[in-house]
């Protein structure tokens, strides 16, 4: 159970960083910093949501 509640954290982890990408791409930054930023979020974002559903679905529930 308890690597099931990280999965879901992290997923939820992920999509923050995603929609924060998102949003730093919406605005349109022209600068170096703000190209980075949205590298940074996208693909830790990504890494995130991706591992959190590899919990997910890799857990198996206990029998009680």
């Amino acid at each position: 159970m308890e690597k099931r509640i990280l999965g879901i954290i992290l997923s939820i982890v992920g999509i923050a960083g995603l929609i924060l990408a998102a949003v730093y791409i919406m605005n349109g930054g022209q600068g170096t910093r703000s190209i980075k930023q949205i590298f940074v979020y996208g693909i830790l974002g990504a890494l995130f949501f991706f591992a959190g559903i590899g919990l997910i679905r890799n857990t198996k529930d206990k029998e009680t």
